[in-house]
């Protein structure tokens, strides 16, 4: 046991100098870690106090930016606040001339509504008046219908009872009107019209055979040969110098053109006649008028043609029309509103 703590204690003193030798070495690393370290610190908080002075500097420009927008806006709010009170000002302005034509209105509408009345009996006056011309003058059952029953509707909106009278009588004459056979007058005088034109257009009947005869001739000529074509004309032209012609053939009476263009005119007149007395509801004359015009159809035009056919279907649906009758009037309804303005009138003065 004593060997062993000599040869311990031996191992101590040889390892005592290499430790001296060493611990030069430990402390200027140790120095220099702790300048790196200290280093990488400073670095680092460096960094940090850049990054923290950017964002200082940011926000503080946000800060700014901002501050100026909340001056602008606030600049705008008072403007606007300005524009508003002006603009306020300027509507109660308005509002205080509106309440003076409102009551500048009322008063006036206050003095019109005391003739109220009177002006709304003289427009009734009025058209009465008017639809009672037509009636007389042109029989426009229509026209006195509608000016009789807006004058009973506008009577009807004002609710008086004062003008209960008046619409009795503008019902009774309503009813009178509706009773009437209802006849279109402007309606058959316009298809009266329409048959004036279309007479030159009507063919005759003279021509339309004769145009027949001559298509058959050409038509046999045509077939043949040069010789039948020479001896068809040779013929054609002697058959024009003499024409025999029975009285008992059903054929058309042969007219010059002077006659022609007559014909057609007096067949205008005719219908032209039957016209006016269409208007003038006289019945007599407006058949005598028409049955003359289909004679005529009947005797000088062609009766198988289209027109022809058209325009005397035309006469006979017009003819089977009557026309007479008695034609009301709206009389009483004129003497009701005009003695009921009298009145008032009287106990006005």
């Amino acid at each position: 046991m004593a060997e062993d703590q000599k040869e311990s204690q031996e191992d101590r003193a040889a390892a005592t100098p290499q430790a001296r030798s060493r611990a030069p070495i430990l402390a200027l690393a140790a120095v220099v870690l702790a300048a790196a370290l200290t280093s990488v610190f400073w670095l680092d908080t460096r960094q940090r106090i850049g990054a923290t002075q950017e964002e200082f500097a940011r926000r503080l420009r946000d800060i700014e930016s901002d501050a100026r927008d909340a001056r602008l806006l606030a600049r705008q709010a008072q403007e606007s606040l300005h524009d508003a009170q002006a603009k306020v000002a300027q509507l109660e302005a308005r509002l205080t001339e509106s309440q003076s034509q409102q009551l500048a209105l009322e008063a006036l509408y206050q003095e019109l509504s005391r003739n109220r009345d009177e002006w709304q009996l003289a427009e009734i006056e009025q058209v009465l008046a008017i639809a009672s011309q037509q009636l007389q003058l042109a029989g426009n059952v229509r026209a006195a219908l509608l000016a009789l029953q807006l004058a009973e509707a506008r009577l009807a909106r004002a609710d008086r009872p004062q003008f209960l009278p008046v619409r009795r009588a503008l019902a009774r004459d309503i009813e009178r009107l509706k009773s009437v056979p209802t006849i279109d007058f402007p309606s058959m005088a316009g298809r009266i019209d329409t048959l004036v034109a279309s007479i030159d257009s009507l063919p005759l009947a003279y021509d339309e055979r004769s145009e027949r005869t001559v298509a058959k001739e050409a038509a046999g000529t045509a077939s043949g040969g040069f010789w039948s074509r020479l001896g068809a004309e040779v013929w054609g032209e002697i058959r024009q110098l003499v024409v025999v012609r029975q009285i008992r053939t059903p054929e058309p009476p042969l007219l010059a053109p002077p006659q022609a263009y007559f014909l057609r005119e007096n067949l205008r007149l005719r219908l032209l006649n039957a016209r006016m007395s269409l208007l003038a509801r006289d019945e007599a004359g407006y058949r005598e008028d028409l049955r003359a015009a289909q004679a005529w159809l009947h005797r000088y035009f062609e009766p198988r043609s289209k027109q022809t056919l058209d325009a005397l279907a035309q006469l006979k649906q017009l003819s089977s029309t009557s026309i007479s009758f008695e034609m009301p009037s709206i009389s009483e309804s004129l003497e009701a509103v005009r003695g009921f303005k009298s009145r008032r009138e009287r106990t006005s003065r």
